[in-house]
């Protein structure tokens, strides 16, 4: 197999999003505008109830999809066709937005720790203007496996390792895993060749990826390749990586704020029917 390298690193930088909630935008800045067709990565974390609390009220979406992967915590989400679920701790919810959706995020706790993960993947144009539908996956839904001694893989999206994750018809066919290594341990992960892929590590210190040190909260842009090599050195602390991977759409991105399409002029008409009530 054609091991995965790094090449490029990315380090968030503090934003904000909704009404105030603190956010660490990895894509979606100036540094990663995007990784077809991945839009944006945001990681959200803190037990201050000031950082969130005012969630993400009544906002629109079109032209593409939002996942989120909650880790801790618990967010209802509500949407203009009479949606509603929970989000907790290690669930996932993919959402795509199709022609277009009204929805809102918003915190089920007054205190205590909220953290997880939002990605934005882009739709084909020929799926731009679908009706938008909903996959909240619970926690246990999510299948969890150890492949080798001292590794953990919770698996949402893809075929990995003898278990099939629970998010199923995204056209991007994606690979989406949550990685926990011991010290010491080590991995090959096999990835789709032709697929953009990224790692993240959101716990510990420092990755291997192949022969080069990931660090703490460093997001490191793969090169193409049908595997890539992970482990913790032995006198490291245990660490948690993202993992996830996708086949690029290769099309123009015409992007404003929530909505995603390929023409200005589609942008135009997305604001004209938002405005108009259409969503």
């Amino acid at each position: 197999m054609a091991s995965r390298t790094i090449t490029r690193r990315v380090r968030g930088i503090p934003t904000s999003d909704g009404a105030g909630v603190k956010l660490t935008r990895v894509i979606g800045q100036p540094t990663l505008d995007s990784l077809d067709p991945f839009l944006l990565l945001d990681e959200f974390g803190s037990d201050s109830a000031n950082d969130y609390i005012a969630g993400f009220p009544d906002h629109p979406h079109r032209g593409f999809e939002t996942v989120t992967y909650m880790l801790d915590g618990r967010m209802r989400h509500r949407d203009n066709h009479g949606n509603s679920g929970l989000l907790e701790s290690g669930s996932v919810q993919w959402m795509t937005a199709g022609r277009g959706i009204v929805h809102s995020e918003m915190p089920e706790q007054e205190h205590g720790l909220m953290r997880g993960f939002q990605l934005w993947v882009n739709l084909a144009a020929k799926d731009k203007m679908i009706a938008p539908r909903y996959q909240d996956i619970a926690p246990g839904e999510i299948p969890s496996v150890e492949p080798v001694p001292g590794v953990t893989v919770r698996v949402v999206a893809g075929e990995q390792f003898g278990v099939t994750g629970p998010v199923s018809g995204i056209a991007i066919e994606p690979v989406y895993l949550d990685l926990a290594l011991q010290p010491g341990a080590s991995i090959s992960v096999a990835l789709p060749e032709g697929h953009s892929a990224f790692a993240y590590v959101f716990e510990g210190d420092t990755v291997h990826v192949g022969a080069e040190l990931l660090g703490l909260r460093e997001l490191a842009v793969l090169s193409n390749g049908d595997a890539i090599e992970l482990a913790v050195p032995d006198a490291a602390p245990a660490a948690r990586v993202l993992l996830v991977a996708g086949r690029p759409l290769n099309e123009q991105v015409a992007r404003y704020g929530p909505f995603v399409m390929n023409t200005p002029e589609q942008i135009v008409q997305a604001m004209q029917d938002y405005q108009a009530g259409r969503f």
